[in-house]
């Protein structure tokens, strides 16, 4: 081949098994077969065996149709044997199939055609005249473990398919292969043979073959098109290896590899990492969608300095990327315990993540500075969630909170906490007031409703009794040992009706915050739906002072010291139950919530 020729050629799979690939050691792994916890996704194998099979459905005793997978580029090395920089997916889903197809005939005692053998596996000789036998695929990336040599030997069915990822995937494709040539061609031989005909004479790829790596991963790039057929983390990738010296690639892809590897442990989607991660590195608009991702690489390469240092780069990512991991196990970029970031969870639940962004701006303070970062974005997500603030408008307050964060000392925090967090609490404060004074069970996620409860519980026990390792976890609160109470039950028994009086049946009434309380579930299986002077004997069992202290700041014994009887005479009690009750005890919860969240009116600070 010239110096800088390309050769492009249009092969059956016939041709193209008839010389050595190998997958190298900086590509991604093997994902086809990949299937999340629920047993979903992994469907690309089968789809691959099933738009082949259409095609060879049709076929007659005359004419067979041709089938065009797709196309692979390779580079040739020394040993003529061709490095695959596209195209793995769909040639070791191929290759899995010889392999199954081939051991299918084994079983059932068959002859394996020769050439169906030397597609697996063959012999070349080398320069000095040696027979060298080997598989006609090796993939030499880490996380492969060696496993295709056991299905080429023929030992699919007991490969261990468990120690990596890759491992796993290849396992669930070899599987659904066998599923197919079980159901479709009913493992009878002569289908099998019928079909090997068909895959490896009448399908057909494009395989284009390039002088150099690097001339290699260009036509990756041009081929899809700047993020059409594969996604931005996938092309960003590729993009470093095209700027990566030769000696660099062993580097960085270790650190691809690492990367991959968090983002995966974190249970994330790759493209809103990186996403989240522009949005807190670079002053880049909220507005940024992940498909046009790449497109933002290709013009922004001085500010990240992709291009000039890949290595670099690749490392601010994997760096990112495990300070990301920590956030999504409720941890600080260190990996220590964080309340802020896990009572955020439980505030919004796992599929609320714009606030990463902000942690992932906000790293570089110390650890109290950052655990204060978190109680902030605590305190105003639960603002911005509980008035019904869009999601896109939120969003683009957090970005740019990250952008001056990120810009911002230890010294200058406090001020920075008062301008951006507590100036938007308070220019939602008389929303705030009008939500919590109405608000209802049905108006929020019970979940958003149980955090509200045990949020406002957990501020008035640390208030009475100081800190401690149990009032100091939200999830203490939390948990499914508690119950959310309604005072007023909705199906309340006749004397609960009666005493009540006026609107026992208004569910109105019934399912206002101010008929809510949080209460351990042994207590609330004694209470059941009895009155509430029934209930205002057994309220003070409870471990929690708002609880205890609902019909009166006096029941049972709460402390002797000056703190907790403080904090008991200032709750409001309530020893008769009513709808002025109820109206009467929200507006006290509504206050108690400004207190907790931080949320006044007149707190605002010039900008």
């Amino acid at each position: 081949m010239a110096e800088q020729s390309i050769i492009s050629e249009d092969m059956t799979l016939k041709r193209v098994l008839q010389d050595f690939y190998r997958v190298p050691d900086y590509q991604r792994e093997y994902v086809w077969g990949e299937t999340n916890p629920k047993g979903e996704g992994g469907e690309e194998v089968d789809q691959f065996l099933s738009d082949i099979y259409a095609e060879y459905e049709s076929a007659t005793r005359e004419f067979a149709p041709e089938y065009f997978i797709g196309t692979i580029v390779v580079c040739k090395d020394k040993n003529d044997v061709f490095e695959l920089v596209d195209g793995q997916q769909r040639t070791t889903t191929t290759y899995i199939t010889l392999c199954a197809l081939r051991d299918v005939l084994v079983e059932h005692e068959q002859d394996v055609p020769e050439e169906l053998k030397s597609q697996i596996a063959s012999s070349t000789i080398d320069w000095q005249g040696e027979n060298v036998s080997r598989f006609r695929l090796e993939l030499q990336y880490e996380d492969s473990g060696g496993i295709l040599v056991e299905y080429g030997q023929g030992l699919g069915k007991d490969a261990n398919k468990e120690r990596t990822r890759s491992i796993r995937n290849i396992g669930n494709a070899y599987q659904t292969v066998r599923e197919f040539i079980s159901t479709t061609l009913a493992n009878d031989p002569a289908n099998v043979r019928k079909f090997h005909g068909y895959l490896t004479n009448k399908v057909k790829i494009i395989r284009i073959q390039t002088p150099t790596i690097a001339r290699a991963l260009k036509i990756f790039e041009t081929i899809n098109d700047r993020g059409v057929g594969l996604d931005a983390m996938d092309l960003l990738k590729n993009l470093l290896f095209m700027n990566a010296k030769e000696g660099e690639y062993a580097k960085l892809k270790d650190i691809w590899k690492q990367l991959t590897d968090e983002i995966y442990r974190a249970g994330e989607k790759p493209l809103r990492f990186l996403r989240y991660y522009l949005l807190a590195s670079f002053d880049v608009d909220s507005k940024l969608r992940e498909e046009v991702i790449y497109d933002w690489f290709l013009k922004n390469e001085k500010l990240t300095g992709h291009k000039t240092e890949p290595v670099k780069f690749a490392q601010s990512l994997l760096d990112a990327a495990k300070a990301y991991g920590h956030f999504v196990s409720n941890r600080n970029a260190s990996g220590g315990q964080e309340h802020g970031i896990r009572n955020t969870q439980l505030l919004g639940g796992k599929s609320i993540k714009q606030h990463f962004i902000i942690l992932l701006a906000g790293r570089h303070l110390s650890p109290s500075n950052f655990s204060k970062l978190c109680a902030e974005i605590e305190k105003t997500m639960f603002v911005w969630l509980i008035t019904g603030t869009a999601g896109k408008d939120y969003e683009r307050q957090i970005v740019e909170m990250a952008h001056a964060l990120r810009k911002t000392s230890d010294e200058n925090f406090e001020t920075f906490v008062d301008i951006r967090f507590k100036n938007e609490r308070s220019r939602l404060a008389p929303e705030f007031h009008t939500r919590m004074t109405t608000l209802k069970y049905w108006d929020a996620r019970q979940f958003r409703i149980r955090y509200l409860l045990a949020k406002i519980t957990q501020y008035v026990d640390l208030l009475a009794y100081g800190p401690s390792q149990g009032r100091d976890d939200l999830l203490e609160y939390t948990a499914g040992g508690n119950d959310i109470e309604h005072i007023l039950p909705s199906s309340a028994d006749m004397e609960a009706i009666t005493e009540f009086g006026e609107g026992a049946n208004n569910q109105l009434l019934i399912q206002r915050l101010g008929n809510l309380l949080l209460i351990e579930k042994s207590i609330n299986r004694a209470i059941q739906n009895k009155s509430y002077s029934s209930k205002t004997t057994i309220y003070p069992k409870s471990k929690y002072l708002l609880t205890r202290c609902q019909a009166s700041s006096h029941s049972g014994e709460v402390g002797v010291a000056d703190k907790i009887t403080t904090a008991a005479q200032s709750l409001e009690v309530f020893p008769e139950w009513n709808a002025a009750a109820i109206q009467k005890r929200q507006e006290f919860l509504a206050k108690l919530a400004a207190s907790v969240w931080d949320v006044h009116p007149d707190q605002s600070v010039p900008q």
